[in-house]
Order: C-alpha cells, then sequence, then structure tokens
C-alpha cells in the first residue's frame, strides 16, 4: 500500500494530482533499441545548465552477467519521471524548443558526462566496464556526479554489480551500506519509510507478485555508496524495479496506485539530493 511506503505532506493531494497529470502513452521502449541512442554532443551543450536534465548511461553488457541492457525503460522513464519532477516540485526541468523534456544518453567515456548532475543505469547486473570507463566514473563520482542504479534482481546480478562498481570506487575505500531511511535523501521532500518492492508491469498482472526472482529477490532495498565527506554518490535501488513503474505509468491504474505514485515520491527525493549535494 502507498501508505506504508511513503508519509507525504498532503498526501491525498498528491495522489489526486499525480491521477490528472497521467501523460498519454509514448512509444514503446522496445521500439526505440535500433533507433538513434546517443544525441549529439549539442543536445547538452545547447541546453539549459541551471535545469534538470535526465542523463541515462549507455553501458555495454556482457552474456555473463544478469541484464538486459542500458535501454531498459528508454525513453519513457526519462520522459515521464522529468515531467512528474516538474509538476511536483518547482524544480525547473531543462526543456527542447518544442517544450519536451530533454532527456540524453551518454557513455563513461563522454567528456559531455560531466555536464550531468545526475545520472541513471538500468539493469546494471550485466553492466561490464573496461578500465577507462571506471576511471571516469570515479572522476565523475568524486566530483561532484550522482548514480542511480536500478532494476536488479538476486544474488548473481548483486554480485556481478558489486564487482563492476568495484572498478570504479573499491570497496575497501568505499563501501557499500544498506542506506537508513533517517538518511536525508528520505526525507528531501516526502518522508520515506521504507523501499517498495516493484515488479515489471507484467508480473503482476499476471501472478500478482513483487519478486522476480522468487526467494532469491525476497524484499528491496535501497543501497549507497558514501564519498568521503558523507555525500551519497550512488544510490542502489536492488531488487526493485522502479524504471517501471516510470515507464509504464499510464497502462494500468492498479499498477500506477500501487507503485508509480511512492515511486514518484522517491525519485523526487532522489533527483532534489542529487541537485543539491
Amino acid at each position: 500500500m502507498i501508505g506504508r511506503a511513503f508519509a507525504m505532506r498532503n498526501s491525498v493531494s498528491f495522489a489526486l494530482v499525480l491521477m490528472t497529470i497521467v501523460a498519454p502513452p509514448m512509444r514503446s521502449a522496445a521500439a526505440q533499441v535500433d533507433g538513434p541512442r546517443v544525441p549529439a554532443a549539442s543536445a547538452i551543450g545547447e541546453s539549459n545548465p541551471a535545469a534538470f536534465r535526465f542523463c541515462r548511461i549507455r553501458f555495454r553488457t556482457s552474456p555473463a552477467g544478469d541484464g538486459n541492457g542500458w535501454y531498459v525503460d528508454y525513453p519513457r522513464a526519462d520522459v515521464n519521471l522529468s515531467l512528474r519532477l516538474s509538476q511536483l516540485t518547482r524544480t525547473p526541468i531543462d526543456q527542447t524548443g518544442e517544450g519536451d523534456p530533454v532527456h540524453v544518453v551518454v557513455t563513461l567515456t563522454d567528456a559531455e558526462l560531466f555536464q550531468c548532475p545526475f545520472v541513471m543505469m538500468t539493469e546494471p547486473g550485466g553492466a561490464d566496464f573496461s578500465d577507462q570507463e571506471a576511471a571516469q566514473l570515479r572522476r565523475y563520482l568524486l566530483k561532484g556526479g550522482f548514480l542511480w542504479a536500478d532494476d536488479f534482481w538476486g544474488s548473481r546480478a548483486w554480485e556481478w554489480w558489486s564487482r563492476e562498481i568495484g572498478k570504479a570506487l573499491p570497496t575497501a575505500e568505499y563501501p557499500i551500506i544498506d542506506l537508513p531511511m533517517t538518511h536525508p535523501l528520505s526525507h528531501m521532500l516526502f518522508d520515506i519509510r521504507d523501499i517498495p518492492q516493484i515488479p515489471n508491469i507484467g508480473l503482476w498482472e499476471q501472478r500478482h507478485i513483487t519478486s522476480e526472482r522468487g526467494a532469491d529477490s525476497p524484499r528491496a532495498y535501497a543501497r549507497a555508496i558514501l564519498d568521503r565527506a558523507g555525500r551519497v554518490v550512488v544510490f542502489m535501488t536492488f531488487d526493485t524495479d522502479f524504471g517501471d513503474a516510470f515507464e509504464r505509468e499510464s497502462e494500468s491504474p492498479d499498477y500506477f496506485q500501487r507503485f508509480s505514485v511512492p515511486a514518484y515520491a522517491i525519485g523526487a527525493n532522489v533527483i532534489l539530493y542529487a541537485m543539491t549535494h
């Protein structure tokens, strides 16, 4: 239930507002996979540096890992989260000349990475970082960047991801912690009580369960890596799928109420934290 996941100032109004602003469906992410993946560099350079822009990491996926690729939930999740942020907060979002949210795709070796105060990776359980990519990611994070890694499930994906992120931030220096709900990130705008386990919409509609890996993913976790000043530089939502809650928000009222509403509250908190720390 929504109330178990978070408490909000004016929570009823929040839900009502969200129900009235659901965007019309966009083309499916699958239709975008073979299309243009990386915008021209000018897509960032011409945008408003003071406004929020959604940046997604394009990365290689290893068949030995557990992930379906960087483009899962792309681009609907990117656009919808940007729109909801602008509607739920006073945060300005970067817009195209047509008024659409600016969302860009960057690789870890792109210079434009450093123009993104916030980046997201989906299904990082199969990510395969080169030494150059790991070094660039480390520089980005320790210079003030923020990474949200979402939608990876089970022990195999966790072990793989732990190794890959460890190439950039070795655990001996930067241990992975379970982020307590008392952390400021959980109270930026909405008061978060726990992290909901969000399944992909197909699993929910077919079986009404939330665990995508059965006993190997019994509950959702919020984990983090902090820099030496105590700032969260990597936020990880493990055994849960926030991207689907953003992407598929308009396809099922039940899925929306149960999963998209709390997901947007947490998403707003994450972005506000990333933009202010």
